[in-house]
């Protein structure tokens, strides 16, 4: 059936030829958006629902986030509070647990969060594997992530775990863990830091990936100057995300590898995602987002949900804090929660092979994927922090709330 949705106060398409629309509709035909435009022009529909003034945005596309674990780390984050510095060395206690959980309690967790997220207007949801960390659990948290998420994402490199051998640990990631998680999988992500891996065991991590057919992310430069970046942009990674250290080169290579692209299904360069929550989690300098897109550097905000460093699904609450302290606009910052993370997961524009339809902005052709805010325009979201103004969600056409 077709939906209208009319009295739309403002409409923030995220379409930059469209851009936004005052006293809009939007027709809804099945999964897909069917037209949009001046609400006074808007065609007849099965069914009506009048917005009653309010904002209409994309739904949030949240493109990175860690939803299969099992456990709870309040005490490392009551630790840092009272002044002790983060290392990745917390992983290994959501290690223990998630390997400990059943595959019934992982499963209702993460249905759980992948919920509480939609209830928030995220619409579309990548996650990532990487608290199993051996072969059995990697390919059970892959397989469990695929039952749940939009895009699901392999980081069996996210930590060597305590006892291996580190060369021995990264053959592992890039031989039978690959193996054994590749059916349920379209990225692969390694976590290049001290700490974690090294450039060189991340290179290989990156090259093994690549030749298995995955798409790359890059965890990069999050405690400090490091090769993330750069190894990033070398392979062609869709994005590289933390970015809290940057050199003028990190800028100018992440700049650089857009200079080709044409706005289309061309060419794409390496998206920088920021993830606002887990640097104040962290209590680490809040990631350059004016000084990447001032420099032309594609941007993407996600949530980083995770049980150590960012326990939040709301994405309202990351485009507020980018307004509020990293010195977006309310429309830069909704964009590269919308249309921003849709690009860094390849989903902004066309339909793919599988048939998917585009996401993270409104326009006739795209997946129906709909936030409404409680609220007359989008600026509430930094204007009122902290409140909730999630009124409506639709995705893929279906009303969740």
């Amino acid at each position: 059936m077709s939906e209208l949705i009319t009295n739309i106060g403002e409409l923030m398409t995220q379409n930059l030829e469209v851009g936004t629309v005052h006293n809009a509709a939007v027709v809804l035909d099945g999964e897909r958006i069917a037209w949009i435009g001046d609400g006074a022009k808007a065609p007849a529909a099965d069914t009506v629902t009048d917005a009653g003034g309010r904002a209409l945005l994309p739904g949030w596309v949240d493109s990175h986030s860690h939803l299969i674990f099992a456990g709870d780390r309040t005490a490392e984050f009551e630790a840092r509070m009272a002044g002790e510095s983060y290392s990745a060395g917390g992983i290994a206690v959501s290690m223990n647990a998630t390997r400990a959980a059943s595959d019934y309690e992982l499963t209702r967790l993460a249905l759980g969060r992948a919920a509480e997220a939609l209830s928030q207007g995220t619409t579309y949801l990548e996650t990532k594997t990487g608290y199993g960390l051996d072969v059995e659990n990697e390919a059970r948290s892959a397989r469990i992530a695929a039952s749940m998420a939009d895009e699901v994402t392999y980081l069996g490199a996210h930590l060597v775990p305590a006892g291996s051998d580190p060369e021995d640990y990264t053959d592992l990631v890039c031989g039978q863990m690959l193996r054994a998680v590749r059916p349920y999988v379209k990225w692969a992500d390694v976590f290049c830091e001290t700490g974690a891996f090294t450039p060189a065991q991340s290179r290989r991590v990156l090259q093994a990936c690549a030749d298995a057919g995955l798409g790359l992310r890059v965890h990069g430069n999050q405690l400090g100057r490091g090769a993330g970046v750069a190894l990033a942009v070398e392979f062609g990674a869709a994005s590289v995300d933390h970015v809290n250290y940057l050199s003028d080169d990190d800028v100018a290579l992440l700049a650089g590898s857009w200079s080709a692209w044409d706005g289309g299904a061309g060419t794409r360069g390496t998206v920088a995602t920021v993830l606002p929550a887990c640097d104040l989690s962290t209590r680490q300098p809040l990631a350059p987002a004016r000084r990447l897109l001032d420099a032309g550097v594609q941007l993407a905000i996600a949530s980083n949900c995770n049980p150590g460093t960012s326990y939040t699904s709301s994405m309202a609450y990351c485009v507020t804090t980018a307004v509020l302290q990293m010195h977006l606009s309310v429309q830069e910052a909704v964009r590269a929660a919308t249309w921003g993370g849709a690009l860094a997961l390849g989903r902004e524009t066309g339909v793919d092979l599988d048939g998917r339809r585009a996401v993270g902005s409104i326009a006739v052709g795209h997946r129906a994927d709909l936030h409404m805010l409680n609220a007359p325009s989008a600026t509430h979201l930094a204007y009122r922090p902290g409140i909730p103004l999630t009124h409506a969600v639709w995705r893929a056409g279906l009303r969740e709330r």
